[in-house]
């Protein structure tokens, strides 16, 4: 587990960290309608976002939010490290998984208990004309990759092919 939370989790987390520092630089409030670097106009934004909710925005303001979602990250930080050493990560995609699920979680739940700030940073910001895709980070993408690769380890269970020997 170390090779992997030392060579993509840390690296991840890191850059999720300094992005979303560098947002808070860049916008010194939450961004409103006008207030965006357009990096590709009509499809990709640079905003600054405040997410106290999930996954796009649903429980956002909710007086609990941080204190809910918080102690679901770290049960979730638990289980993960619970299962790796119980070898329920037997596959490559599966490794991956989990560990891009230990970087994203703990990118957000560090956003949560930053000291003055109790919320998410999202900043990423794509959308195609009046479609628009609800803001997200880097600890969320790797949240969703982990989600994919999940799903893929569930086609090809088990240790067969497993190439990756700690």
């Amino acid at each position: 587990m170390k090779k992997y939370l030392l060579t993509l989790a840390l690296p991840l987390y890191l850059l999720d960290q300094v992005t979303k520092w560098l947002v808070i630089r860049q916008f010194p409030h939450e961004t409103y309608r006008g207030e965006e670097i357009a990096l590709i106009p009509g499809f990709f934004n640079l905003v600054r976002v405040h997410n106290t909710g999930m996954a796009f925005g649903h429980f956002n303001n909710s007086p609990y939010a941080n204190l809910a979602f918080g102690a679901v990250a770290i049960s979730a930080l638990v289980a993960i490290t619970v299962l790796w050493k119980r070898n329920a990560f037997p596959t490559i995609p599966s490794k991956l998984a989990a560990t891009l699920l230990v970087s994203g979680i703990l990118g957000n739940l560090t956003d949560r208990l930053m000291p003055g700030r109790g919320y998410v940073v999202d900043f990423l910001d794509f959308y195609i004309g009046t479609r628009h895709w609800p803001s997200f980070n880097v600890a969320d993408s790797c949240i969703s990759v982990a989600a994919v690769l999940l799903i893929i380890s569930a086609f090809f269970p088990g240790p067969a092919g497993d190439i990756d020997k700690e």
